[in-house]
């Protein structure tokens, strides 16, 4: 008896703490998930750069900046995704090696000029006589050699330039808008959910007055919902997102809203046809043969009526190409920006 009371309420507690564990993660919120997946990567000796950003939304923490290697970036998102709360892990961390500054070279050390030679001392004769007038000894064939002139020194070596300046990466708020233009023309008739679509950027993206992404950078999306508008009921529906943009080389991930429209629905005014078919049908029956005549009028009005309606059905979605929809940014996104536009597109004016 004692053993079962124990089991039993080992069980108890096991669920209760199972329960609070899961309470609690539920629980929490998107800023003590940022702090706990900092505090997990600082404290981890694999990443050394510190230079990196960290922003949670709804257990999706997406991870920026730059650091010095793929081992930290890889430590970093494997870091992020044992934090408690996180679902998935967005990593935009870029990979920037140091850079090392380039030594000039040391000027070329001008040889040391040749040591002049010294003329061998003069011979001393003696006098033949007294009053003899002495000759002048005769120069020797060192004397008569020219000294050597001594070369200029060559010019010192130029000095190499600097290494050009590293991008700096940019991180642009959630919220923004990315307005973008289809290459594909999109149909609620034809798409079906899952489709990918292609698309340019249209506006540029700016932050404090400098170009970030240019015009006509290359987007893709997909559709995640596409509904046809059936016969007699129903309507038309059509939604896409947004998921990654290419800038300078780079793919970039993107986490944006839903584009929705939704089309008109025809239900009612197909039941409106059928029965006005029924009853005139009924009183041109009537009038050709009573009774059984209105009857056999009646079913056929309302198969007549029926099958006008049926030609005819709800609005179909049609997303032209060049079409303009603007998107918003659900999380940062952190990118190099472009110091030029590269837009490869020509400006059409289209309404959405």
């Amino acid at each position: 008896m004692k053993a079962r009371i124990t089991l039993a309420t080992v069980a108890i507690v096991a669920v209760l703490a199972l329960g609070f564990a899961i309470g609690c993660q539920r629980g929490r919120t998107d800023a003590q998930v940022t702090n706990d997946v900092q505090t997990k990567i600082n404290s981890d000796p694999a990443v050394q750069s510190r230079q990196y950003t960290v922003n949670a939304n709804n257990g999706v923490v997406t991870l920026g900046g730059t650091v010095n290697s793929d081992t930290e970036r890889a430590s970093a998102s494997a870091d992020a995704a044992q934090v408690a709360g996180v679902k998935t892990v967005v990593n935009n961390i870029q990979v920037t090696p140091p850079v090392v500054a380039q030594e000039a070279a040391p000027p070329v050390a001008a040889a040391p000029p040749p040591a002049p030679a010294e003329p061998s001392p003069a011979k001393h004769r003696k006098p033949s006589g007294i009053g003899r007038q002495q000759a002048p000894p005769a120069p020797t064939p060192e004397a008569m050699t020219p000294m050597a002139e001594t070369a200029p020194p060559p010019p010192p070596a130029p000095a190499l330039p600097p290494p050009p300046p590293q991008p700096v990466a940019v991180t642009i708020p959630e919220g923004s808008t990315l307005s973008i233009r289809l290459v594909d023309a999109i149909d609620s008739e034809r798409n079906q959910a899952g489709d990918t679509f292609r698309a340019t950027l249209d506006t540029p993206v700016t932050l404090n007055d400098s170009i970030v992404i240019p015009a006509g950078a290359d987007v893709s999306g997909k559709v995640t919902d596409a509904k046809s508008a059936a016969r007699f009921s129903g309507h038309s529906a059509l939604a896409l997102q947004l998921m990654n943009i290419r800038v300078n080389g780079k793919t970039y991930d993107l986490q944006t809203d839903q584009y929705s429209r939704q089309g008109a629905s025809r239900g009612k005014n197909t039941g409106e046809k059928v029965g006005g078919g029924a009853l005139l049908g009924a009183i041109i029956g009537g009038i050709a043969g009573g009774g059984k005549g209105a009857a056999v009028g009646a079913g056929v009005g309302a198969g007549a009526g029926g099958t006008a309606q049926a030609v005819t059905r709800g609005q179909q979605i049609r997303l032209t190409s060049e079409q303009i929809l603007p998107f918003h940014l659900q999380s940062p996104l952190t990118v190099i920006p472009s110091n030029q536009s590269n837009r490869s597109r020509q400006q059409l004016n289209s309404p959405e």
